[in-house]
């Protein structure tokens, strides 16, 4: 889908309570009500939904729903004035009786006009093909833009609409609803504008193509999958099943091959842009410059260890390297887990770009000059700025967030373009996650801790707090009602002397005298984070909580925001670092006097689930039992881009493939382990689980197996799947543990 659209979210309001203490508070009747606690919308759902700044950020948008359906308000953070834009109520399809129905929206950028996303139907994780209506806040009149379209956007005058489809690009005109083809030469495997599965997949992007500031141009990808090899999934549903094929390389396999066009909107000429680098190569990356007429591209090797900055002149082709910057492991273009889409950053008011690396220990802001000159390196410390917030150009100003105080935390900084002037901006300990207006004048601050659920606030850059947009007070009466244990944080000593963050939510009610078994509940691969000061609001949680577990996580090495050395030392080894930090959590709890050392779990999905198996593996005395969701079993089975970036080349790192693999290590298991897969898990081919059938079985290892035919990552299809899992692996905790807490159903 689409990323410049706003998406609908489910919208509800919960919860601030003080944390008290659960004698005589209800628990959980079954497993199904602690899944569907109001705790689970305490996380992200809170305050106004679907956010957009309008109006250069001087009013937001957002969704509200209404016995007729849902509404498109705006914001005037300086009147607090409420307005209504846009109701569904009484509109219906164009031609039709049929009630408007809409997945997301974007705004024209005159405000004009909104551009509606209707009949989503999913190709990847994140594209798929939708059709898109034009409604016009002048007139109150809904008209048909485009059908089937991969992606579409206006441009920026607002003039026109801009398409893919069926892998070729399309303009129409919003003055006379005329439409012209820009390119003609899409094949099935050969496409304009949109990605194959491993560049979307793993480079972020759903949308291959953007518009020029002034309207004039539009720069896109043209990918070459056909020499990539094809994978295969079916569900085995009827009595021939179908086979869906899709093509995705693994390490060693051939790539598609990627070359950036621009196509001049109104003459059609289109100009390719070569960036005349040698060998194997992705762009992972374009941007527009603030200088008319210039994109942007970044270039990055296979290996993804060296990384090139291209300016090129639209009209003529002619290009320029700018910069080059190279890694003894791998450069990173964008930050999924941190909701990053780019690291680097061109604003359209400054002709200096910048960018956030790691070149010094610790991921700060860098500022170029169009030249590629290093104007200075902008912040400094042992500490890391995880996102750009906003720029101020006129000011000379950058806000960001980043762990200063605490890697545990994120807290919202403003700095100057030369680095004086660096101020903190948030005060409250926690995790806050920030919205700022485009202008920089305004921004919405959702925050929480671990004893301070999540709160929702409005504030202005120069006034500050305007007004708390949710308080979350209705969770008070369930708090006080409802049996919680809030998330404790802990640090430990590796036995090579690494410290590590970590947490827990004990058992309730709480006996320091009793000893009690531990499930880790994990991730941990490479650039993610697992452990914050933040509510904890998992229904999962609280639910092992009140029959008796302590539940764990851990933020181990490879895991971001403690530096660079502690997060790329997992290079070309993966799974090492990860299960000894999973294992040394293991044995200083084994110290505490309330833990139950004989009885340590660990489960975890994707990443969590290699984790979970390869950590069973190599300490076998330590996980007596292991639940792995959709886990990778061997990296050589896994995708180029994402397996290269951390692994290397299959030719450069052989030895690091075999080591790695849970395939290759499988007689060393020992304990109880739990495999759960579904067939059309197109990210983690269910090849993986295959595999691993024939050498436990070769090794002797008789494990247990959940295969969920439909689905896709992470095995669920529909809520009664996902109950389904939940509950199986509540059930094989408890029969191992030999608790059998409340024993309750699942409810339908």
């Amino acid at each position: 889908m689409n990323s410049r659209f706003v998406l609908l979210a489910a919208i509800g309001a919960l919860a601030v309570a003080p944390l008290r203490a659960n004698a005589q508070k209800q628990r959980y009747a079954s497993l199904t009500e602690a899944l569907q606690s109001s705790l689970f919308n305490l996380n992200g759902r809170s305050g106004p939904q679907n956010v957009e700044w309008i109006e250069g950020g001087n009013r937001f948008s957002f969704i509200t729903t209404t016995a007729q359906g849902s509404e498109i308000r705006a914001y005037d953070p300086a009147t607090g004035r409420d307005t209504l834009l846009f109701s569904g109520t009484g509109l219906t399809f164009p031609g039709t009786t049929n009630p408007f129905k809409y997945e997301g929206f974007q705004w024209a950028r005159d405000f004009k006009n909104i551009i509606f996303q209707t009949n989503f139907q999913p190709i990847y994780r994140r594209s798929g093909t939708s059709d898109f209506y034009i409604y016009s806040l002048t007139n109150r009149q809904l008209v048909l833009g485009g059908k089937g379209a991969r992606t579409a956007e206006l441009s920026p005058d607002g003039s026109m609409l801009g398409e893919e489809r069926g892998g070729d690009m399309y303009v129409v005109d919003l003055g006379t609803h005329q439409e012209r083809r820009l390119t003609n030469d899409a094949t099935e495997h050969v496409f304009n504008g949109h990605f194959d599965w491993v560049y979307e997949e793993e480079f972020g992007l759903p949308q291959a193509w953007n518009w020029s500031p002034d309207s004039r141009h539009i720069a896109f990808w043209k990918i070459d999958e056909s020499k990539e090899p094809v994978v295969q999934l079916t569900d085995f549903s009827g009595r021939h099943p179908d086979w869906e094929q899709i093509r995705i390389p693994q390490p060693g396999d051939t790539n598609p091959t990627a070359k950036i066009g621009v196509t001049d909107v109104k003459s059609g000429k289109i100009v390719w842009l070569d960036p005349h680098v040698t060998g194997e190569y992705y762009i992972p990356r374009i941007y527009w410059t603030a200088e008319p007429d210039t994109l942007a591209m970044l270039v990055l090797n296979r290996k993804q260890n060296d990384l090139k900055l291209v300016f090129f002149d639209v009209t003529t082709g002619g290009s320029r390297q700018v910069m080059e910057d190279s890694s003894k492991t791998w450069i990173d273009v964008y930050d999924f887990y941190a909701g990053v889409q780019d690291l680097m950053s061109f604003p359209q008011k400054s002709r200096e770009f910048f960018w956030l690396s790691d070149r010094d220990g610790y991921q700060h802001i860098y500022r170029f000059d169009y030249s590629g000159k290093l104007v200075q390196q902008v912040t400094h410390g042992h500490w890391s700025v995880t996102r750009i917030e906003g720029t101020d150009a006129a000011k000379h100003v950058i806000y960001f967030t980043g762990t200063n105080p605490s890697p545990l935390q994120r807290q919202l900084w403003q700095v100057n373009f030369d680095g004086t002037g660096l101020e903190r901006i948030t005060t409250t300990a926690g995790r806050h996650a920030i919205n700022m207006s485009p202008n920089a004048k305004y921004f919405i601050d959702s925050w929480s801790s671990t004893t301070q659920p999540r709160q929702v606030e409005l504030w202005s850059v120069a006034g500050g707090k305007l007004r708390t947009l949710e308080s979350n007070a209705a969770t008070t009466q369930y708090l006080a009602a409802h049996a919680y244990t809030p998330l404790e944080t802990f640090t430990f000593t590796t036995s090579d002397g690494v410290k590590i963050d970590a947490s827990m939510v004990k058992p309730t009610p709480f006996d320091p005298a009793k000893k009690y078994p531990v499930v880790f509940t994990i991730y941990g691969g490479p650039g993610s984070q697992g452990v914050y000061d933040q509510f904890d609001a998992s229904g999962w949680d609280q639910w092992l909580s009140q029959n008796g577990y302590i539940v764990v996580n851990v933020n181990n090495r490879g895991t971001n925001n403690y530096g660079r050395d502690f997060m790329k030392v997992v290079y070309k080894q993966l799974g090492k670092y990860e299960s000894a930090d999973f294992a040394a959590a293991a044995k200083y709890l084994e110290t505490l006097p309330y833990v139950d050392g004989s009885h340590v779990a660990i489960m975890g999905t994707s990443y969590g689930g290699y984790s979970t198996m390869y950590s069973m593996e190599m300490y076998p005395d330590v996980f007596g039992l292991g639940i792995a969701n959709s886990g990778v079993a061997d990296w050589r089975l896994y995708d180029t881009i994402y397996t290269e970036r951390y692994m290397s080349t299959l030719g450069d790192n052989e030895s690091g493939y075999e080591s790695s693999s849970v395939v290759v290590n499988a007689p060393k298991l020992a304990g109880k382990l739990l495999m759960i897969h579904s067939m059309m898990d197109d990210n983690v081919h269910p090849a993986n689980t295959m595999q691993l059938f024939t050498a436990f079985t070769n090794a002797g290892k008789d494990i247990e197996e959940r295969i969920y035919p439909p689905g896709h990552h992470g095995a669920a299809y529909n809520a009664q799947s996902a109950r389904l899992i939940s509950q199986v692996e509540w059930d094989y905790l408890s029969r191992w543990a030999g608790r059998q807490g409340t024993g309750a159903p699942m409810k339908p």
